[in-house]
């Protein structure tokens, strides 16, 4: 295939990052994409004017991430002469709001404002409201009262300014905690455009290896893709932010004792095997990893690496375009039987 071929199937999404200076916009997207852990980003400087990043996160999807500073003369340019380029053509605006900022009312007219114009030039996009640097509330009863009651104008401000309900969501976040990864986990479910296709193919794939649980993640972010469960609910709605994070931490540990920097890390496969369970982490296509929950058995267990690697070439064709999801391929039964003796 030739690159212009391929970039015409590539799917592009406009990702808008806004929110007043200080927010907290650009120390989210170096955790998410550039490896920073938290304590790193009080270094960053605050972002002049738009920065662009394109991100290439599965084969087929490329974010066309602008960071937008937040200083009230950029926005004020965001919302005049430059109003038509920045707002045409979105397919997501994540607006961030200091849960902190002394200004909550001048924050809430920003965005007013902002949102307003999304309406004008692109009414169909998803607004994603983040709620950030909720570790400065000391209570979580605190917490609570704080979200519900911001929420709420919030939500009030967008019916005003024509959103329907199910197009904005809301998210309480913090760099200090899983709740980052949260909220740019539901980001990036909603962007990707072949999300049911491959959660078919996993659901098979699962029946296969007789998993309780599969978990697809991109490898660069370590965001879990989507996932899917078998047998009864898992007690720990939070186990993917956890995973996305000890996947993280792991990342920066091999890069101090290999000297390698974060971002080119990478592990051929992770194995836990407990009396309870067993678990595995390996590559499935170019740019994602699975995650794989099964019962101890140790034959089971080999039989399903084998199937993994066999599934590979049936998930390889989600890097590149969206299309039917195809049977996955088994293990011969009597490969199967000799296996598990």
């Amino acid at each position: 295939m030739s690159s212009s071929e391929r970039g015409k199937r590539q799917k592009q999404r406009k990702v808008l990052l806004m929110g007043r200076s200080g927010a907290g916009k650009s120390s989210m997207r170096s955790i998410i994409f550039s490896n920073y852990v938290a304590k790193d980003v009080r270094r960053l400087g605050a972002t002049v004017d738009v920065e662009h990043s394109n991100i290439k996160f599965m084969g087929n999807l490329m974010l066309n991430l602008w960071d937008c500073g937040g200083q009230d003369a950029f926005v004020e340019s965001y919302l005049t002469n430059q109003r038509s380029h920045v707002f045409t053509s979105v397919a997501v605006l994540i607006f961030v709001f200091d849960i902190s900022s002394s200004e909550p009312a001048a924050d809430l007219l920003s965005f007013a404002s902002t949102i307003r114009a999304l309406h004008e030039f692109s009414p169909n996009s998803k607004v994603f409201v983040l709620f950030h640097k909720m570790d400065l509330i000391p209570s979580v009863e605190q917490k609570t009262t704080v979200f519900r009651d911001r929420a709420a104008e919030v939500r009030n401000t967008c019916e005003a300014e024509g959103f329907v309900p199910g197009q904005v969501d809301f998210s309480a976040t913090s760099i200090w905690d899983q709740s980052l990864y949260r909220a740019w986990t539901q980001v990036i479910y909603f962007l990707v455009p072949n999300a049911a296709t491959i959660e078919a193919m996993l659901q098979k794939l699962a029946d296969i290896l007789d998993a309780k649980e599969l978990f697809l993640y991109e490898r660069t972010t370590c965001l879990i893709v989507t996932h899917v469960s078998r047998g009864p609910e898992n007690p720990y709605p939070d186990r993917f932010e956890r995973l996305s994070s000890i996947l993280k931490s792991h990342k920066h540990s091999m890069a101090k004792h290999t000297g390698v920097m974060a971002s080119e890390v990478s592990f051929a496969e992770m194995q836990i095997k407990t009396g309870a369970f067993m678990f595995f982490i390996t590559r499935l296509t170019e740019n994602t990893n699975i995650a794989v929950v099964m019962p101890s058995n140790e034959g089971a267990f080999n039989v399903a690496r084998i199937n993994v690697q066999l599934a590979r070439k049936e998930f390889a064709h989600l890097d590149i375009v969206e299309k039917k999801g195809k049977e996955v391929q088994r293990v011969p039964k009597e490969d199967l039987e000799a296996l598990s003796d």
